[in-house]
């Protein structure tokens, strides 16, 4: 394709296939011969007005000579910067302004960051960053996460890194199951989550999720003998933190998503996702199955629900929680599950996060790791 000609160049051919002088052309118009003069020497450019008034005076379109010239400065134009192309390609994809706002990386000139964000998925060239070379897109979640999930577990990675622990004994966390069982009549049980995991040697995060990724939380491995944990409290109601935790637990125990680097990823853990019907993977059913009968056995809450029903009353649901030894948030969340009656008695979901948090390594809520300066 030729380059845009200068719209002068263009008229001045014109005037000569008519046999026109600018004095004419001028006449024709009503302005002075500097105009036109200064037009065909491209000293002056054309004004929609000019435009529309050549357009009539030589027979082409209103727009014609406003268009090559608007042609003709962009072709023109200082050419932009080689970092706009390649910031460009990384934004596609993933958040880079939100991660470097979280800490996640540091700010810098184009180059700088991508070699940041090489360092960050722990690949040698900006091509083997995952989702990179492809179109912004959000794949089916039980094949592969999407870039902004996948961004979220690197982060959970690099802290998990950094975390000292005891070695992994699956024996015990088995056996710590029914003692964090004990928390679950309380919030401020929480706080004993992050002790009793790392006496179970996993490495336990709890990482604020970027925005519109929608994850839950997350199990992988550093290595056959390390689990890690990382949850994202997106809900922040009782209800979802044990039934999530318990969630990621199962995982550990059955040493689901050991051979990838993508881990267990959990995301939207609510209605038919936190089932255990057959469009699930058998991973997800047997760990959502576990989780369920951790916060309330099944065969009691479906008694239950199944006796008082349609008329479930606040005292009944306060009372079967109390016979169970479970915060009424817990049973609500059930019930709210199995009947789809998700406005019941919402008030006893009950925020967690902040029992959590104190004994947990956290990143997020305004609390940024240095990976960079813990490492160093």
């Amino acid at each position: 394709m030729s380059e845009p000609r200068h719209p002068g160049q263009i008229l001045a051919e014109e005037l000569v296939r008519r046999g026109w002088t600018q004095l004419d052309l001028a006449f024709v118009l009503g302005c002075q011969a500097k105009a036109v003069n200064q037009i065909v020497n491209g000293k002056q450019g054309i004004s929609p007005a000019m435009s529309r008034a050549l357009g009539e005076a030589l027979g082409f379109a209103p727009e014609f000579f406003a268009d090559l010239r608007k042609a003709y400065d962009v072709a023109n134009a200082n050419p932009p910067d080689p970092s706009v192309s390649l910031r460009a390609r990384m934004q596609a994809n993933y958040p880079i302004r939100e991660m470097v706002k979280r800490g996640w990386l540091k700010d810098g000139n184009a180059d700088e960051l991508a070699k940041r964000l090489m360092r960050f998925f722990e690949v040698g060239n900006l091509s083997e960053v995952p989702y990179l070379a492809f179109a912004a897109k959000t794949p089916v979640l039980e094949q592969n996460p999407s870039a902004i999930q996948l961004a979220w577990l690197f982060r959970v990675r690099q802290i998990a890194k950094t975390m000292v622990t005891r070695p992994f004994s699956e024996k015990l966390l088995a056996s710590c199951i029914p003692t964090m069982r004990q928390f679950l009549s309380a919030p401020e049980g929480a706080r004993h989550v992050p002790r009793v995991l790392a006496e179970c040697g996993v490495r336990f995060v709890v990482a604020e999720g970027l925005p519109h990724s929608k994850i839950d939380g997350v199990c992988f491995w550093l290595g056959e003998s390390s689990p890690v944990i990382g949850i994202s409290t997106r809900f922040d109601r009782i209800d979802n933190f044990w039934f999530v935790l318990r969630h990621e637990i199962e995982h550990v125990l059955r040493r689901h998503g050991g051979l990838s680097i993508n881990g267990m990823i959990d995301a939207e853990l609510v209605g038919e996702r936190a089932g255990v019907g057959e469009q699930l993977l058998e991973e997800e059913r047997v760990a959502n199955a576990a989780a369920a009968d951790f916060c309330v056995p099944e065969e009691k809450i479906t008694s239950f629900i199944t006796r008082k029903s349609p008329l479930l009353y606040e005292k009944d649901v306060v009372a079967f929680s109390r016979l169970h030894g479970i915060h009424p948030g817990i049973t609500v969340g059930q019930i709210q599950y199995r009947t789809g009656r998700y406005d019941f008695l919402k008030r006893y979901q009950v925020k967690i996060r902040q029992y959590v948090l104190p004994g947990a390594r956290v990143d997020g809520w305004g609390q940024t790791t240095d990976i960079e300066e813990m490492t160093a």
